[in-house]
């Protein structure tokens, strides 16, 4: 095969050596901004880092990407032939399928048809005389991104002129809908909070309004303590039982007063966590100074008074080896963990840790395989209050593939995390596999992914939360379906941050998908760094509301038309919470939109649909207002890659 690519570019080398034909890699090219769903591209590399491998073929150049991939270049007219071979390299997934176009000016010049792991690698020959603008693109393949790895090998373009220049595109002025949080006192979500009895209780209550307030309650239960100016309830109580908390927050603009419930000795987690997690940053390069950092930015930036409560670090904490009794300690990255929990809980925030099932980490750490009890007994002893546990070099010791050995590991873990005396939430990071969403909740996890990990683009980040609709059965309040963390904000996985890939319609998609799923809300950001569009967009009370709502109900979706969805979730109150989606139907001449250039579709549903009958108000959630009484159902325009998410009640 590579000889017949050879011999394509030396014919017309020799064709157009009278017109100065040049040739270009496009591993020479600047691929900063072609896109991915996943990882990093890589220059004559696999996206994992290994060498270019199809059907066993190895190819000396190219780029190694992942579905689903996007490039788009400027030839003016200038181009003679493209030329590569592609397909699905073999470091894959058994499951992986991806489709390979080229496109010119928006035409499909040339399309691969379905490839598979396995299947023989491709040859490109694409004559490009007198287009003006060159894409490439490989999709899924009609199912999802998962280990779809996909390698253009060889790629290669000659041109007459002016070298082709990768596109830059436009992304659109991010925009406001939220209007700010009033002067006057406002008690925000969540309203129910659960622990255990005789543990240490840390919960601070979520206010926002001009400061001083003085806040106030009665019906604590027996031990617990209220402070006036923080709004922090701490102490321990022995009390089992469900306690209706009065709630009141003042100041010199006014006054509200709202129940809180607490509920002691019965499950943790009793709507999805709200907070922070490292990796999506910092990644590897995490240290006490940036977790400290996080805590006090949720408080200085008002975050902490929208409910934003856990400060939890990922992966790269742990010191290289244990002590000679066999206790894990952190690295010199963190040199006082016990102190560092302190401070968080000072803040009324909740600290959170990572740790594997494996005997190492993702990221080459210590893990906890044989030292559960010990691991369960230091973080306790530190202070901590929430453990992510990541499957990672598990897989390696794993006796079978059978849901007893999936389950096996966070068993242990859960008996020891019982044992302890300080409440843990409990995290599984398996990324879905073996149905966790069946089960997760068996094995004591308050949470569970469900997914590989999110990246920030659309095609990561829709193709996840899009396709949660078959866990949505098995959420319930103290255990959740986990699509990974947000990308909103400045990104990159550490330590280099970029402003997430996400366009402003494509991150009020995210936050509204995630609040219908009742996702847990773990932003992935620099706090240091929000912009006001992010903090507005992470302080929304009226969709956080519909996150936290004490029902615990998941969404699902009702309408699917291609490129337009609606979803729909029940609420404690009786009402509904809908998310109308213009999803895009993701094919080659829709997803090279030029510079920016977007669309919008009109998306609606029937009250009939929704099993309603007679009138409803609609409030719109992100503007947070009502837009009227409708009789027979709801229509609105949404914009391309969007999202209008309201709130349908029966008319009183």
């Amino acid at each position: 095969m590579k000889n017949i690519l050879s011999m394509l570019i030396a014919l017309l080398l020799l064709a157009g050596c009278n017109s100065r034909v040049k040739t270009i890699y496009l591993d020479q090219m600047d691929l900063s901004t072609m896109e991915l769903g996943w990882g990093q591209n890589q220059v004559n590399k696999s996206v994992d880092g290994n060498p270019l491998t199809v059907a066993g073929q190895v190819f000396d150049r190219g780029v190694g990407t992942h579905a689903i991939n996007k490039f788009m270049l400027g030839l003016g007219g200038m181009g003679k032939l493209f030329s590569a071979m592609v397909g699905v390299d073999d470091e894959s997934g058994e499951l992986a399928s991806v489709e390979f176009f080229v496109m010119g000016d928006g035409r499909i010049l040339w399309q691969s048809g379905i490839m598979k792991k396995g299947d023989a690698a491709k040859l490109i020959d694409v004559k490009l005389k007198g287009i003006q603008k060159l894409a490439l693109y490989v999709s899924d393949g009609g199912d999802n991104i998962n280990y779809d790895h996909a390698d253009w090998a060889e790629a290669l373009i000659t041109f007459s002129g002016e070298a082709p220049v990768p596109a830059i595109s436009t992304k659109p002025e991010a925009y406001i809908l939220t209007p700010p949080s009033p002067t006057e006192p406002r008690i925000n979500y969540p309203r129910i909070f659960g622990a255990g009895a005789g543990k240490p209780f840390l919960f601070r209550i979520p206010v926002t309004g001009e400061q001083p307030v003085k806040i106030s309650a009665t019906g604590l239960p027996a031990g617990l303590k209220l402070d006036e100016n923080s709004g922090i309830i701490s102490g321990i109580t022995l009390k089992v039982g469900t306690y209706k908390v009065e709630i009141s927050a003042t100041n010199q603009k006014g006054k509200d007063t709202q129940e809180i419930e607490i509920v002691i000795g019965g499950k943790l987690a009793l709507t999805p966590p709200m907070g922070w997690n490292s990796w999506n940053c910092w990644g590897l390069s995490v240290d006490q100074q940036k977790v400290k950092a996080a805590a006090e930015a949720f408080v200085k930036t008002g975050l902490a008074g929208h409910g934003w409560a856990y400060i939890n670090i990922d992966d790269g904490w742990e010191a290289a080896e244990r002590t000679a009794k066999g206790e894990i300690y952190a690295n010199e990255k963190f040199p006082d963990m016990k102190t560092l929990a302190n401070d968080v809980h000072a803040l009324g925030l909740k600290l959170g840790i990572y740790s594997s099932p494996g005997p190492k980490t993702c990221g080459g750490y210590l893990g906890s395989w044989e030292h559960e009890m010990q691991d369960a007994r230091t973080w306790a002893g530190w202070g901590i209050d929430y453990l992510k546990y990541d499957w990672c070099s598990y897989g390696e010791i794993a006796t079978d593939t059978s849901l007893s050995e999936y389950q096996k590991p966070y068993l242990t873990m859960r008996k020891c995390l019982d044992a302890v005396d300080h409440d843990i939430i409990y995290s599984l990071c398996q990324y879905g596999m073996g149905d966790v969403w069946e089960w997760g909740a068996e094995v004591g996890g308050n949470l569970w992914r469900t997914t590989g990990d999110i990246n920030d683009t659309w095609a990561s980040m829709s193709g996840i939360g899009f396709g949660q609709d078959r866990c949505s059965p098995f959420a319930k309040p103290g255990n959740w379906n986990d699509p990974d963390m947000l990308v909103v904000g400045k990104v990159g996985w550490g330590p280099d941050l970029h402003e997430t890939k996400l366009t402003p319609d494509e991150q009020y998609t995210h936050l509204s998908l995630w609040s219908l799923l009742s996702a847990p809300l773990l932003i992935g950001c620099d706090l240091e760094q929000l912009d006001k569009f992010t903090l507005n967009l992470l302080t929304n009370d009226e969709v956080i509301a519909i996150n936290q709502d004490p029902l615990g109900k998941q969404a699902v979706r009702i309408a699917d038309d291609k490129d337009k969805q609606v979803w729909m979730k029940k609420l404690s109150d009786g009402s509904m919470a809908l998310g109308l989606f213009f999803t895009g139907s993701n094919i080659p001449e829709e997803a090279f939109t030029w510079n920016g250039e977007m669309q919008s579709a009109r998306v609606g549903i029937t009250w009939n649909e929704l099993g309603l009958q007679g009138k409803q108000t609609v409030r719109d959630l992100w503007r947070q207002k009502d837009i009227g009484i409708f009789e027979n159902g709801f229509e609105t325009v949404v914009p391309y890659h969007g999202v209008v998410m309201v709130k349908v009640s029966p008319v009183k």
